[in-house]
């Protein structure tokens, strides 16, 4: 995600609770990359969600999306399976700064989990803090990232983001 990017997709509705091993079960955290990650990506929950997603889908949850264990696995595997970002009413804080370091935008809008449904299309905004629900015809605002974050999550996560920082090449 560059900054200011619009990203858009149809809604794949979890409910509250939604822990890091539904996300990425511990059977496969013995993978690392997203790659590999992916095709399991929230498999506790739906184990044919993988298969059946967009690239640039998006993830609306309830609240305390990604509660559980600190695995860094779990926004990893959302990436391999190619979601586009995670909406939910509130989220686990470990998993906040997991997905973060790991490049997974992620959006907290308590209003815009409780008005989207699976199938929906949205349209996320992120440099101006605007959900718009266009099946339902709804905006909802929220907080924007803060500048750092928003360059880290542009830059692919935080070790692209140092590297680039300090001049380094980028990771093959």
């Amino acid at each position: 995600m560059s900054e200011g990017e619009i990203l858009r997709g149809r809604v794949w509705r979890f409910g509250d609770h939604v822990d890091t091993d539904v996300i990425i079960p511990v059977r496969y955290c013995n993978m690392f990359r997203k790659e590999e990650l992916g095709p399991h990506a929230m498999a506790g929950a739906d184990p044919e969600f993988a298969s059946r997603i967009a690239p640039g889908d998006l993830i609306v949850a309830g609240t305390n999306f990604g509660c559980g264990s600190s695995r860094e696995t779990a926004p990893v595997a959302l990436l391999g399976a190619g979601v586009g970002a995670v909406v939910a009413a509130s989220f686990g804080r470990i998993f906040f700064r997991n997905a973060v370091n790991v490049g997974l935008p992620i959006f907290e809008s308590p209003e815009a989990s409780a008005a989207c449904q699976a199938g929906d299309r949205l349209v996320v905004d992120a440099a101006r803090g605007v959900i718009r629900n266009e099946t339902r015809g709804l905006s909802f605002p929220f907080a924007p990232y803060s500048a750092q974050v928003a360059e880290i999550i542009a830059a692919g996560g935080l070790v692209p983001y140092v590297r680039r920082r300090l001049g380094l090449p980028a990771e093959e």
